[in-house]
């Protein structure tokens, strides 16, 4: 079932020893139905307080939280229709993987047959049927995770929650769960957050991200928005390698940088003669051609591409060549410059 979600000024301050301490501030948010959401940014950002107020495992000092454009900030969590799936999994260690996945149901008072027809269909969905008499104890973390998935999705909730899902799994196992949730969600079209710390994870699997930083939303939008279109500095070198250098703003639409005047691709909202921050990604910048004279500093190969660090004009850049050509040494003058419109002034 489709549904939109909506957060209100949504704000939550926490008091201890007559100490407040404001974990959310006034974020307010409008995701189209069947979206996957993802909150992303540094620990302590208030990322996962966001996603307990949806699910009403936190009650909100201000503002709201409305699915469907109905108001739940003060519905119980188990009248919310939404279900999370836990870091930590969160199975009872004491059943089997059918009475994990039926708990919610048996709460409901589901009857026998509408439950172990619920439960089959979502076990045989995440492939798990044949291991519905196991424990926990005895499935891999990847089959945790799945159980963990199907207990939420039979609940059929209007919005899924999921809170660092992929957190205790190896580098390959997390891979291969992420594109599993990210191509159930698609077939279900259920409206669903995710919180992550991981932006490869985030930029992979969202519709939408949503970086916080202190309590705040610094930015929201599609993968492709956040990593080429940041509108703070802070954005900007949080999602992906960047380059920010010390500029000034010169005309409209133009920066100083490294002894030129250059074009920008955003109006920065600074002044003329201003001082800016001008982003650049790696893979933007040139290594062997270019206005600028520069000498490699670092030069490190990672196989399908190579970085290397280029002192310029008592700046240090960043740059990313990919493919297979001759590996400048350290040490070894070169020149340097910048593709058509990667620059970006920030502040």
């Amino acid at each position: 079932m489709r549904c939109t979600l909506r957060l209100e000024n949504l704000t939550k301050d926490f008091v201890s020893q007559r100490k407040t301490t404001r974990a959310v501030d006034s974020v307010s948010l409008d995701f189209p139905a069947g979206a996957f959401i993802t909150l992303l940014g540094p620990s302590g950002c208030g990322k996962t307080t966001v996603l307990r107020m949806i699910a009403g495992l936190e009650m909100p000092t201000g503002g709201d939280v409305l699915i469907d454009g109905k108001s739940v900030a003060n519905v119980p969590p188990n009248q919310r229709e939404t279900a999370m799936v836990f870091q930590s999994y969160a199975l009872f260690p004491h059943m089997t993987v059918f009475e994990n996945v039926a708990y919610g149901l048996r709460l409901r008072k589901v009857s026998e047959p509408m439950l172990k027809a619920a439960v089959a269909e979502k076990l045989e969905m995440m492939g798990l049927w044949e291991m519905a008499g196991r424990q926990p104890n005895q499935l891999s973390g990847g089959q945790q995770q799945r159980v963990a998935l199907a207990r939420a999705l039979v609940m059929s909730p209007k919005v899924l929650l999921f809170d660092e899902p992929l957190s205790n799994l190896d580098a390959k196992l997390r891979i291969q769960v992420r594109e599993d949730i990210r191509e159930l969600q698609r077939r279900l079209g259920v409206t669903t957050v995710y919180v992550t710390h991981d932006q490869e994870e985030a930029m992979a699997i969202s519709d939408v991200v949503v970086i916080m930083n202190k309590g705040k939303v610094e930015q929201a939008g599609s993968p492709e928005e956040i990593y080429h279109e940041p509108r703070s500095v802070f954005v900007a070198d949080f999602i992906g390698g960047v380059n920010l250098l010390a500029g000034e703003m010169a005309a409209h639409g133009q920066v100083r940088l490294l002894d030129q005047v250059l074009p920008i691709r955003n109006p920065a909202g600074a002044q003329p003669g201003s001082a800016v921050s001008v982003a650049i990604r790696p893979e933007e910048v040139t290594v062997g051609a270019g206005p600028w004279e520069g000498a490699v500093k670092r030069s490190i190969f990672l196989g399908r591409l190579t970085e290397y660090v280029v002192s310029v004009g008592g700046q240090e850049i960043t740059a990313v060549v990919h493919g297979r050509r001759q590996r400048l040494p350290e040490g070894a003058p070169t020149r340097v410059g910048f593709q058509e419109g990667a620059l970006l002034a920030l502040r």
